[in-house]
């Protein structure tokens, strides 16, 4: 985990984080403690029961494993890897933001045909990092923008957001009610933070944010930040809450505010 990173974690991505696993610990041995008792001193229909749920697990993990390892040999088949004699500048933006988040090993990054769609994301793949981007994401932002859009991805895997053994630890707490969405949102504030720390400039970052709302590269330079923050004053508070519990992301307006 980077200390850069931590330092920028938003203080309710720890509340949240460690509540998740602390929950998820006890959750986890309660579950053991569940198919022991069923093993040993339980019914045959609880006998039963840990077998067929076992399967399903042992099912998903294989599931899991077999899509993971067909979406990487998909973007190694069909994306653009990004490196030194491919795309050597948004490769550059990849190096500077691994090495300024103290990371071993920069993941590796394929800028992929999104006929329009602007976004970004990281991944972890049979233990490999890795960063997507989209051409619809580039096409519309200038070059610090899409700095920010790295540096926010690089955060995920420099915070430990991506790490499978915490992240399967955290599994079970996903059965409480809007904890996981919560923890989700405040990780997205982190590498917001980290994105405008590697892009060097607030305003940037902003603006980058708003793309995701805009999505016309003509009008970038156009668009007004203080009046797009002022669209935060606009939206009804109870039914805002409603509508930002259930979702991974914090809205658009949040975000740039939390940049001011």
């Amino acid at each position: 985990m980077s200390n850069l990173a931590d330092k920028l974690r938003k203080p309710r991505e720890k509340i949240y984080g460690g509540a998740m696993l602390v929950l998820g610990a006890v959750l986890w041995a309660f579950i053991a403690w569940g198919v022991w008792y069923a093993l040993t001193g339980g019914s045959s229909r609880a006998k039963t029961a840990v077998l067929v749920y076992g399967f399903y697990a042992l099912a998903f993990v294989a599931f899991y494993w077999i899509s993971s390892a067909v979406y990487r040999a998909t973007a190694f088949g069909n994306m653009i890897l990004l490196g030194s004699n491919q795309l050597p500048e948004l490769h550059a933006m990849v190096l500077d933001g691994a090495r300024a988040l103290g990371m071993k090993q920069a993941p590796k990054t394929f800028l992929f045909n999104s006929n329009g769609l602007i976004n970004a994301f990281a991944r972890r793949l049979l233990g490999g990092r890795y960063v997507f981007l989209t051409s619809g994401l580039v096409d519309c932002n200038d070059d610090q923008q899409v700095r920010f859009v790295i540096g926010h991805e690089l955060g995920h895997h420099a915070a430990g957001h991506l790490d499978p053994v915490t992240n399967i630890i955290k599994l079970p707490a996903y059965v409480i009610p809007f904890l996981q969405p919560a923890y989700s949102r405040a990780r997205e504030y982190t590498c917001d933070s980290i994105g405008a720390h590697l892009a060097e400039s607030r305003e940037i970052s902003r603006g980058a944010l708003q793309m995701l709302g805009c999505g016309c590269a003509r009008l970038n330079q156009q668009m007004n930040c203080e009046a797009f923050m002022a669209q935060e004053a606009m939206v009804p508070p109870i039914f805002g809450f409603i509508s930002e519990i259930f979702r991974s992301h914090p809205r658009l307006t949040r975000r740039v505010l939390a940049l001011r």
